[in-house]
């Protein structure tokens, strides 16, 4: 049972919101326009607020689900829920529905670790969310948010399978970020609000 619902997770977070939102209203692929990516920055630079708002829950609410779909299967067993939540952010990562082209994670992985581990979450959040309102760069801010997460983890004595889960979502998320990673350094990684 632990194997399927991990499945379930995976193809959970393989339903892009964001792709679909360019099919229905602009019958578009999203993938081909703005930064390419499926997610809900690119999403607010084509095809704006409302769709962009939207999508974020929804990502977020995968995240969610994937994670108590392992409690109410685990039970006392914190790992199927972090198999699951590591599930879901890799099928939004990597989608079999679309292609294996998918977003970041990052929306998803906060619904994740928000369900998982509440208070690092939103401690590495907040810091994240007030480096996108300094800078306006999302890709920094979801950087920061990723790798501050399992030094709270460490520092504040969550459990250690909780540490391991969050620095793997760190690798994810840098690995996904490298070309904004590149511009970033060169200054020309897009800001929040700048149209495609």
């Amino acid at each position: 049972m632990a194997f399927v619902v991990i499945v379930v997770s995976y193809l959970l977070g393989s339903i892009s919101f964001s792709f679909l939102a360019g099919k229905l209203l602009k019958g578009i692929d999203i993938r081909k326009h703005g930064s390419g990516n499926a997610g809900a920055t690119n999403t607010l630079r084509i095809l704006g607020k409302g769709p962009a708002i939207a999508v974020l829950a929804l990502d977020v609410m995968k995240g969610i689900a994937a994670v108590w779909l392992g409690r109410w299967v685990g039970g006392d067993n914190l790992w199927i829920p972090i198999l699951c939540g590591l599930a879901v952010i890799i099928g939004h990562n990597w989608p079999v529905f679309f292609g294996f082209k998918g977003g970041k994670g990052i929306a998803t992985a906060i619904g994740v670790t928000a369900t998982l581990c509440f208070l690092p979450a939103l401690f590495a959040g907040i810091i994240a969310i007030g480096s996108i309102v300094l800078t306006r760069y999302v890709s920094l801010g979801s950087l920061l948010f990723t790798a501050l997460l399992p030094i709270f983890i460490a520092f504040m004595g969550w459990p250690w399978q909780l540490l391991i889960a969050t620095l793997i979502i760190a690798v994810f998320s840098f690995v996904r970020h490298r070309s904004n990673i590149v511009k970033l350094f060169n200054r020309t990684e897009s800001k929040l609000g700048k149209k495609g």
